[in-house]
């Protein structure tokens, strides 16, 4: 798992040759600290198919605009350079395995 920021963020996540999940999140987000197990458990997991980048907003606050971040935490993928989906809110593991297979899984 990696941290981007507004400098690196295009080279990590944007330029990537594998589609990479993103966490915005913040320091202060109780929520975002509950579901952070759960993505160093899925980094493991699926070191081989994706990227996991996390974004602090606080600390970022021109990517939390350009990708109009309205809440925390919010996952979103991005392939070949394009967002293509994301989800808000803490999310089980069975339900965040459901959505990085439905979006990552095999082209």
């Amino acid at each position: 798992m990696r941290n981007a920021n507004e400098q690196d963020f295009d080279e990590i996540v944007m330029n990537s040759d594998k589609p990479v999940l993103v966490d915005f999140w913040a320091p202060w987000c109780a929520p975002c600290k509950a579901l952070a197990p759960t993505l160093d458990e899925i980094a493991e997991e699926y070191a081989e198919e994706m990227e996991i980048v996390k974004v602090d907003i606080e600390a970022n606050p021109g990517l939390a605009e350009r990708f109009e971040v309205r809440g925390i935490p919010l996952l979103m993928i991005v392939k070949d350079g394009a967002e293509t989906a994301r989800t808000f809110g803490t999310l089980s593991r069975s339900r965040l395995d459901a959505f990085v297979d439905a979006h990552v899984g095999a082209e």
